[in-house]
């Protein structure tokens, strides 16, 4: 034993003593117009033929020997630096980075791009600068985040006016969306028209499809990680539009200079406001609109601490008059502080909360009504931390802790004054995980990125919990057993093992091979068996009776690129495999039902495919292709005789354009195209009649029997940007342009959904009974729109 504990202490002398040789230079890299952090900025140390990128608050750490050293930061669409730096001890050194074109002093002017995609271990990831998204042709010419992921590879939706995205065969309900690392559970306006997110407020977009790394959970499909601007922390700025439906705004800059700053952005729709001069049908206290308020605040309090507060607040409104109609909306709050605890400890704590509710009454007094609020609250405590342990290896730990409260229906019934009470229990959870891993370069060819969350779920009380017999598969359950509990006694309890992996081996400067796998666990499931997703689905906790959800995904690709980096290419292939995957019995009550946990279907998802993307960086005309081949099937027990079926979102081929124009440095033109393969839908396969009237009939069970027709799209645009000079030669204070946009430009009828319906009236005795196939089109014809915006 002596010896043992002598050889660790050798061992430990030998590696503290060597480890005395070396020294840490960290700082954080910032853009220079408004010191704004960059995230995934390049530190590249020229005499190592390697380095690092900053994290997401654009922080970095190298450890390097004594000696002399050439760093290089830089940043794609920004100006590189170079600094000579002589290293003897630790060094803080923060960068600004201006936009190329820009003179400055020691800056270089980078030939070409990083190979971002070919070096990075990243996989099955994509990222949109919102200098990109404000390009893209967009419904009514108003930028949107979620439409224009939707462009990428692997990522669809179901049709026009769907809420929410798709992502490689997952359901809406399987993307975690985070705003400032707080989950947004519904996440358009206008019943999927148009994105809850202010492009003016929002600084960095970044999905993760696959290879998800260690500090992400919750989902088995994807993550969306939207960051917030910080607010120019040098000089008061103004952004805004004014479009065809709403409007926005954006004010941001600095409380103290170089010190905090500030950033406040809202929108507000008028469709209603603009309508009431030509229909009286908006009176009596109608409304049609929506409106975001977005807020972010942050204070440098010294070297080692930062604080940042943010916030978000929209709602949709839908009233007939003032006593009917329904409305929904999120709202969040996050606070985080980051804290440097020596050279190479970065921690970043987070506390947030978030609320997403709807609301819907019917009734024309107090005393025949219908009311109904329903809504899930979350709160999370996130300490996590960056460890820079050497040139070759950054760890990344921490934990997390989340209260959910669920409220599926607080609703009441009132007739002729008489109140009845129809509400179903609040339900509770709450979500603990640790986790823990490790970025590593092993050689100039070969880097993994590997690690282990550990989560556990705990379904809590009160209210009822109830047990179901077993019955024949594809029938509702009954309850046979109802058990009362006490407030916050834990009722069931599940814990799951999640392993990540990704690798990057470069075969040459240009190519390189990437292989991931995740294992992913969710404990709070969406239900809905609409067409789409609609603000009046219900979120509910994995219980006694729900198992949560667990998603495997495997992944390899080649990643190329070509002519300079002027072209990048890839090619993925994905398999994934899902448990504890909800459907439905046919008939299935999901609304305002105590006992809903008797009305679902439990089996497996299974979703492969493969994705090809070529983008095109430089010159005048850039933009990309995709195309994803794919498949997405349950199996469920009651359904389609056990064998496996396509989900209502499965597609099999989807191809995509985005291209973009500099005509002149005034003029620039861009263009998108998507078509998709017709979406599952379940046909009637035979018929009876019973006093006159069709009742529809399916065989075996079946579901998602037959598929719409095709779906696609041409949108284009023009943007015409405002003069830089005054007739003197001096620059203008004010940057605008104005954007002509064409939706849907050959008005194509796309269907969303199709349904069946017999004549108007029963047929008199003996006469044939027919039936049509009718087909519902969200839009229809081609949709003109013009914006104006205006920066200064």
């Amino acid at each position: 034993m002596i010896k043992k504990i002598c050889s660790l202490a050798i061992i430990f002398t030998a590696y503290f003593g060597y480890s005395q040789e070396k020294y840490t230079v960290n700082g954080y890299i910032k853009d220079d117009a408004n010191g704004e952090a960059l995230i995934g900025a390049t530190v590249y140390v020229k005499e190592l033929s390697g380095g690092t990128v900053t994290n997401v608050y654009g922080f970095y750490a190298l450890t390097l020997t004594p000696g002399t050293y050439s760093i290089e930061y830089s940043y794609i669409g920004f100006s590189t630096q170079v600094k000579t730096i002589e290293v003897s001890a630790n060094q803080r050194i923060d960068i600004e980075l201006g936009e190329e074109g820009v003179e400055l002093e020691a800056v270089i002017v980078a030939a070409e791009a990083e190979d971002e995609n070919v070096t990075n271990v990243e996989m099955s990831t994509a990222k949109l600068d919102i200098k990109t998204i404000t390009k893209i042709p967009a419904f009514m010419g108003e930028v949107d985040v979620i439409k224009s992921i939707q462009l990428l590879p692997g990522v669809s939706s179901v049709g026009e006016g769907a809420s929410g995205f798709n992502v490689r065969g997952g359901s809406v309900g399987q993307n975690l969306i985070l705003l400032d690392e707080a989950p947004v559970y519904n996440s358009s306006h206008l019943l999927g028209f148009f994105s809850v997110f202010n492009p003016d407020a929002v600084k960095d977009v970044k999905l993760y499809k696959g290879g998800i790394p260690a500090q992400y959970g919750g989902r088995i499909s994807s993550i969306l990680d939207i960051r917030m601007k910080e607010g120019n922390i040098k000089d008061f700025e103004f952004n805004g539009g004014i479009g065809t439906v709403f409007s926005r705004f954006a004010v941001e800059g600095p409380i103290a200079k170089d010190k905090a700053s500030f950033i406040v952005a809202g929108r507000r729709s008028y469709a209603d406001v603009l309508a009431r001069t030509f229909t009286d049908a908006l009176e009596d206290g109608a409304a049609l609109n929506f409106y975001d308020l977005t807020a972010k605040a942050n204070y440098n309090i010294n070297d080692k601490n930062r604080i940042y507060l943010s916030g978000y607040f929209g709602r949709d409104v839908f009233k007939f008059d003032e006593n009917q109609g329904f409305s929904w909306g999120n709202s969040t709050a996050t606070f985080r502080w980051n804290h440097l605890y020596n050279e190479r400890l970065f921690s970043n704590l987070t506390v947030f909360f978030s609320d997403y509710d709807y609301e819907l009454k019917f009734g024309d007094n107090d005393r025949d009504k219908f009311t109904w609020d329903s809504r899930i609250v979350t709160y999370n405590v996130k300490p996590e931390f960056n460890y820079f342990l050497n040139n070759s290896n950054e760890l990344i730990f921490g934990g997390e802790a989340l209260l959910y409260r669920f409220t599926p229906a607080s609703a009441e019934v009132v007739s002729d004054g008489e109140v009845t009470d129809v509400s179903v229990d609040e339900r509770k959870g709450v979500e603990a995980s640790i986790y823990l891993g490790n970025r590593q370069t092993i050689s100039s060819r070969l880097s993994m990125e590997y690690g282990l969350r550990v989560s556990h779920w705990n379904y809590l009380g009160d209210g009822n919990v109830y047990t179901f017999n077993d019955t024949t598969a594809g029938f509702r359950r009954e309850v046979i057993d109802v058990r009362g509990t006490d407030n916050w006694e834990s009722i069931q309890t599940y814990a799951n093992l999640e392993p990540r992996f990704s690798f990057k081996y470069q075969t040459d400067p240009t190519t390189s091979i990437k292989g991931s796998y995740n294992r992913m666990a969710q404990y709070i499931h969406l239900i809905s068996n609409t067409t789409a997703s609609n603000p009046l689905d219900v979120w509910t906790p994995s219980s006694n009776n729900i198992k949560p959800q667990i998603g495997e995904q495997w992944a390899l690709g080649l990643f190329k690129n070509f002519s300079g980096n002027m072209f990048e290419t890839s090619v993925e292939v994905y398999y994934k495999r899902n448990q504890n995957q909800i459907d439905y019995i046919d008939g299935a009550d999901l609304l305002l039902n105590e006992f809903l946990e008797g009305d679902l279907l439990v089996g497996d998802g299974r979703a492969y495919g493969a994705e090809f993307y070529v983008k095109k960086n430089k010159g005048k005309l850039t933009g990309w292709v995709s195309y994803t081949l794919s498949r997405s099937e349950l199996q469920v027990d009651g359904i389609n005789n056990g064998e496996w079926y396509p989900t209502r979102f499965d597609q099999t081929h989807n191809l995509t354009f985005a291209g973009f124009y500099d005509l002149s440095e005034r003029w620039s033109l861009s263009a998108n195209f998507t078509w998709i393969s017709g979406t599952p839908t379940t046909f009637p396969t035979d018929r009876f009649i019973q006093q006159g009237y069709v009742i529809p009939r399916i065989d075996d069970n079946a579901r998602n029997n037959v598929r719409i027709p095709d779906y696609h799209r041409l949108d284009i645009s023009a943007t015409r940007y405002g003069k830089k000079f005054k007739k003197n030669g001096k620059p203008r204070k004010v940057e605008d342009f104005m954007v002509f946009t064409i939706y849907n430009l050959y008005s194509r009828k796309n269907p969303f959904s199709i349904y069946f319906a017999q004549e108007d009236g029963r047929p008199p005795e003996g006469q044939n009974i027919t039936t049509e196939a009718r087909q519902v089109s969200i839009i229809g014809s081609f949709f003109p729109s013009i914006s104006y915006n205006l920066k200064f």
